[in-house]
């Protein structure tokens, strides 16, 4: 696969169209714009989105995928996403808000749309999954640096990293692809760069005292253990794992440690442990809150991103697939559901196979740690309108395309006829002998 990989790079007339994509990753997961104040005045995420489309209409007929090769999942989202433009039209709440909510969420389509086009080799996918999985590690180094003084890294870093939880829940979905960075890596510099942004990232979970996001974390680094250390043969990578987690939790886990003991509702002796009861007394009323929304307006929701005013708590539901039902309604959320059934579908498809490359498998069980923790996370965590599930999903229909394409190509090759080199030389440099016939000498 890597000698077509590099072929169909130098026919690939798209260049800038990815460096356009991949400018956009970067800022959606590294947010320099936080840094560098001249690229927030200049909304640059939005710019690298919009010179990406020009590029890609500019290229138009000359990709190699176009869109009749979309996968069902693209348009699950697509429906999903112009669903909630109407539960926005017809909001009880607050349709102005709702409307640029989900205005700004449906730029993932964009990202979506332009990475299943876009990404045609391994190598592409490499780097865009790099550019994610880097950006978490060297965020989650600048938030311990930045926030260490700072409870739960509270607003330490901004966007969706202000949040704790959505932090952690980051931090959870990155982890499996730098896992497979590090096992695909062939330098000991390397392999030695992708163990210290691990351990940064663990860290730095651990800080964030999230309780979702450690049992995401458990779970998905379960799960990613499975086929990197079990079924790859790999045990010693299970040993170091637990020996390397048991002593940062010991070392920097102790506020994680507090707030799942605070859930029973005794010994409340900090304000830590008593904000963390507090916290799960009123998470299971916004539950609550969120079922009232449904059963009232089943069919469009309140509208994205309004539950929080709907809740009276201003507060937001930390569960995804309830957030999503009571803002977007029912047909939203059986959309949401089948998008990321989908995701799975195709991990299934890609596991059935036994031709797959060695690098190729490393991501695809990535892929799978990373989704499944999203499944799980997803239970305690509002993170509907994040982008790092829609693209992990991505990354599996993207692997699917690349396989079929190889396929499609490999049943598509002349069949090659053997035929002897003596006599083949022979006949060819001396037309109209035998192939029996023998140089002098």
């Amino acid at each position: 696969m890597k000698t077509a990989d590099a072929l169909r790079e130098k026919k690939e007339p798209l260049k800038i169209a990815f460096f356009w994509l991949t400018a956009f990753y970067f800022i959606y997961c590294a947010r320099p714009q936080d840094y560098i104040f001249v690229l927030d005045y200049l909304s640059a995420a939005k710019a690298a989105s919009v010179l990406a489309v020009l590029s890609l209409l500019l290229s138009a007929g000359k990709t190699p995928r176009g869109l009749k090769d979309l996968p069902k999942e693209a348009f699950y989202l697509l429906f999903l996403i112009v669903l909630l433009f109407a539960s926005a039209l017809l909001s009880p709440v607050w349709r102005g808000g709702a409307f640029f909510n989900t205005l700004d969420f449906a730029k993932v389509y964009v990202a979506w749309i332009l990475t299943f086009l876009l990404v045609t080799t391994l190598d592409r996918l490499r780097r865009i999954i790099f550019v994610q999985a880097a950006s978490v590690a060297v965020i989650s180094l600048l938030a311990i640096v930045k926030g260490h003084s700072v409870p739960r890294l509270l607003g330490v870093i901004g966007g969706f990293y202000s949040n704790p939880n959505d932090m952690a829940f980051a931090i959870v979905l990155s982890l499996p692809f730098c896992l497979a960075f590090l096992l695909s890596a062939k330098s000991i510099l390397r392999k030695a760069a992708w163990c210290f942004a691990i351990a940064t990232m663990t860290v730095a979970l651990f800080m964030t005292a999230s309780r979702a996001g450690f049992i995401q974390l458990a779970i998905a680094g379960g799960v990613s253990l499975w086929y990197f250390g079990v079924k790859g043969k790999r045990l010693f990578l299970i040993v170091a794992v637990f020996f390397i987690g048991a002593l940062l939790l010991a070392v920097t886990g102790k506020p994680l440690v507090k707030r799942f003991a605070a859930i029973s509702g005794e010994d409340l002796n900090s304000s830590l442990e008593g904000n963390a009861y507090g916290s799960y007394v009123e998470r299971r009323l916004l539950m609550a809150k969120a079922v009232d929304a449904i059963v009232h307006y089943p069919v469009f929701g309140v509208g994205a991103g309004n539950f929080i005013v709907y809740s009276g708590m201003w507060k937001n539901v930390h569960a995804s697939y309830l957030q999503i039902a009571a803002e977007g309604g029912l047909p939203v959320f059986f959309l949401y559901l089948m998008f990321f059934a989908r995701g799975f579908a195709n991990l299934r498809y890609l596991g059935r196979l036994k031709t797959l490359d060695k690098e190729l498998d490393i991501f695809l069980a990535a892929s799978r740690g990373s989704l499944v923790g999203f499944v799980v996370g997803a239970c305690f965590a509002p993170e509907a309108y994040q982008f790092f599930p829609y693209l992990a999903v991505c990354y599996t229909s993207v692997l699917v395309a690349m396989v079929t394409e190889e396929k499609r190509a490999e049943e598509a090759a002349p069949a090659r006829v053997a035929l002897p080199v003596r006599g083949f030389a022979n006949t060819y440099m001396y037309p109209g002998r035998s192939r029996a016939f023998k140089p002098a000498g």
